[in-house]
């Protein structure tokens, strides 16, 4: 093994020996190590190809919040990064056309919505191009570099609100009804609450002049429906974006379209229609073909449906990855993705139109393709365990900037030259500490479950481990429940490894990323067989001897809190359990979650037909079977698993037992918590659940969890 480490304003390569990394790492990494981290998001290499924009996003530990701002590289790596723009709430770089100005968007306050600014290359300060009540967001060039196309949320009546309170300063905003009248069924969203039939996200533009005050921004589009995925026709004449323009889509399949609008307003126009959702849509240098991401809706609905790369032409849509494994896009499941900033992809076609890039995610682990757009064929531009998180190219795709993390790195900026020249590292934000911690690599496993299904999964040793000696183990059990594990730096894993457990975490039957057929197979059957592929490879790493059955904990997150809930009602295995965020009451979860169960996707009817089966899948049924102590993990504004169904149910069933249980509530924090909460709240959730394992694995005594 060979490590690499670039020297401070040398620009050299030293190679260190083992002896001299193992004294470079003198410590294990805490939990509180998360204050220091530092992420790096939304890389956008400029349209010349010579430079990187980026956003920087750290702890602002004292503020108990993330502080972002864009900064600079030279995509050759001449130069060391520079910061561009003071934050703190500075995100969303986007080049101009000819590559000397670069927009962004800015938030005054942690409450203001954020505004449109560009700033020169040449130098000065940045100024504002934007000023509208609801905000300016995903902000896009025209091809000339003369108009901006962004989404905003802002109405008319807004409008008249502001410039009302422009010519009457001092005087006091109309008085309005806080009572909401609630029609449709999908009426709120985790991470930003209740949602307002009164505003929706439209297109906007807004010259770019160096007049001042700049111009007003113009509303393109109106209506009931929002857009997005905004992006401009090679003319400048159309600005196209998807929408779902359905009053009520829940009863039914997703089926966004992909629409344009005269770049001065007007009629809309169906581009593309295949029923089914249309999305990352890119046309072919010559103008004659699209190629977008989507699904055509099978004949019945199924629990999950992988999306293909798809070429579109004459109206007709052919799939050019059909049958493949693998996930279009970067989705392999961690917690140390950029917790603000934005985590770009899509598609990019070739200068002569050939092929089309883009990411892909198999068997956990996430990389760049090209893929012919004739054949389908595929051919890699990266290659490895790691996950490709972000990425953006210049217009003819032969230089892309991208973000690389892998078990023992958070993401790092590179750039590809696509005709071969390899991999650059321009970024290396988190060096300084992850050089000096401990950092065991993951072991990966496969096994066989009962009926000879091929399960994938990973064992995370303790630093200096070893295998004479019987560890404590935890089972890790990871959400969707169609997601997946894989080679990406998890905080939580590497925690619980240095403070002596064996962490295994794997992918079972229902995970994405190795096959329709493999996520599917536990439609009208989750929780289920998922459970007998757990445990079998729980057994698989009791075999290998250095585990201590007396001492085995199991938690997860989401699907992964349904999962542990399920798990302590069928085995008493399992000395300790940490629910986070579950679903324990199917029927309450079907009618309090922020998203419907209207279609057949997980239960054949609905609660108030079919009851039993509901009932028959929640663990909460089950408790009198738990002998397990638990600790469920919520947080206050949960909206996808609202605290009510899943661990405030458990909790209660669990305390009219007089069994143990303990639950810990973070308040403000969403379904979001472990990804991206404050980071005082992500750090106390680590502890809370070490400690837990502390106490009843190791008999630690932990007196916070006794009586109060």
């Amino acid at each position: 093994m060979r490590i690499f480490l670039r020297a401070a304003g040398l620009g050299i390569l030293l190679l260190l020996s083992m002896r001299d990394l193992a004294a470079a790492q003198s410590r294990t990494i805490t939990e509180k190590d998360l204050f220091a981290f530092k992420w790096v998001a939304d890389p956008r290499i400029s349209p010349d190809g010579q430079s990187v924009a980026y956003v920087l996003v750290t702890v602002n530990e004292k503020e108990d919040r993330y502080d972002t701002s864009v900064w600079l590289v030279p995509a050759g790596g001449a130069a060391e990064p520079r910061r561009l723009t003071a934050g703190p709430r500075d995100t969303s770089p986007r080049w101009s056309p000819d590559s000397r100005t670069l927009a962004f968007t800015r938030a005054a306050a942690e409450k203001d919505r954020p505004q449109i600014f560009l700033l020169s290359m040449s130098g000065g300060e940045p100024r504002r191009l934007t000023d509208l009540p609801r905000g300016a967001a995903s902000p896009v060039w025209s091809p000339d570099g003369k108009v901006i196309a962004f989404t905003s949320g802002t109405s008319p009546e807004d409008l008249e609100e502001q410039r009302t309170a422009r010519e009457h300063p001092g005087s006091p905003p109309p008085k309005k009804s806080d009572v909401r009248v609630v029609t449709r069924a999908v009426y709120r969203r985790n991470g930003s609450g209740w949602i307002d039939p009164a505003h929706h996200d439209h297109v906007w533009t807004v010259a770019v002049t160096e007049s001042d005050p700049p111009p007003a921004p113009r509303a393109v589009t109106s209506g009931r429906y929002d857009e997005g995925e905004l992006a401009w026709s090679a003319d400048g004449r159309r600005i196209l974006f998807t929408s779902d323009r359905v009053d009520e889509p829940y009863y039914e399949p997703s089926d966004s379209n992909l629409y344009a609008v005269p770049a001065g307003g007007g009629a809309l126009e169906t581009v593309i229609d295949i029923s089914g959702p249309v999305r990352e849509a890119a046309i072919s240098p010559d103008g004659s073909r699209w190629a977008f991401v989507g699904s055509v809706n099978p004949p019945s609905v199924q629990s999950h449906t992988r999306a293909d790369l798809f070429l579109f032409r004459d109206g007709r849509p052919t799939a050019l990855t059909s049958g493949k494994d693998f996930e279009i896009g970067s989705s392999v499941g961690g917690d140390q993705r950029a917790p603000r900033g934005g985590n770009p992809g899509g598609l990019r076609w070739t200068a002569d139109g050939k092929s089309i890039l883009t990411a892909v995610t198999e068997h956990g682990r996430a990389n760049l393709v090209r893929i012919d757009s004739a054949s389908g064929a595929m051919a890699p531009l990266t290659s490895g365990d790691h996950d490709v998180m972000a990425w953006t190219s210049t217009p003819d795709a032969s230089r892309i900037a991208l973000t690389i993390g892998d078990d023992t790195h958070i993401g790092d900026l590179f750039v590809l030259d696509t005709a071969g020249k390899g991999l650059r590292q321009l970024t290396r934000v988190n060096e300084a500490l992850l050089s000096a911690l401990k950092l065991p690599s993951p072991e990966e496993i496969w096994y066989s479950s009962f009926d000879g299904k091929r399960i994938h999964g990973w064992i995370l040793k303790p630093p200096d481990f070893d295998a004479s000696k019987k560890y404590p183990m935890i089972l890790e059990i990871h959400g969707g429940p169609h997601a997946a594990y894989g080679n990406t730096f998890t905080h939580e894993f590497q925690w619980m490894a240095a403070k002596g457990y064996v962490v295994f975490y794997t992918n079972p039957r229902g995970s994405t990323t190795y096959g329709q057929d493999f996520a599917n197979v536990i439609q009208y059957r989750y929780p289920g067989d998922d459970f007998k592929d757990l445990m079998i490879g729980v057994d698989q790493i009791v075999k290998r001897g250095y585990v201590d059955t007396a001492r085995l904990g199991v938690t997860g997150g989401s699907g992964g809190g349904l999962l542990t809930n399920w798990i302590v009602t069928q085995t008493d295995r399992f000395k300790a359990a940490v629910s986070q965020r579950s679903v324990a009451d199917w029927a309450s979860f079907w009618y309090t979650a922020d998203f419907s169960l209207f279609t057949p996707s997980w239960f054949r009817g609905n609660p108030m037909r079919d009851a039993e089966e509901f009932w028959t899948r929640s663990p909460v049924r089950y408790a009198d079977k738990i002998v397990t102590p638990m600790l469920f993990v919520e947080g206050d504004d949960d909206l996808r698993t609202p605290p009510t169904q899943g661990g405030e149910a458990m909790f209660r069933a669990l305390k009219a037992q007089k069994k143990t249980a303990v639950m810990v509530r973070f308040p403000g924090e969403t379904h979001e918590l472990s990804r991206s909460g404050k980071p005082s709240h992500r750090v106390e959730r680590l502890q809370h659940i070490v400690n837990w394992f502390e106490k009843y694995l190791k008999g630690e005594k932990i007196e916070a969890y006794d009586l109060q």
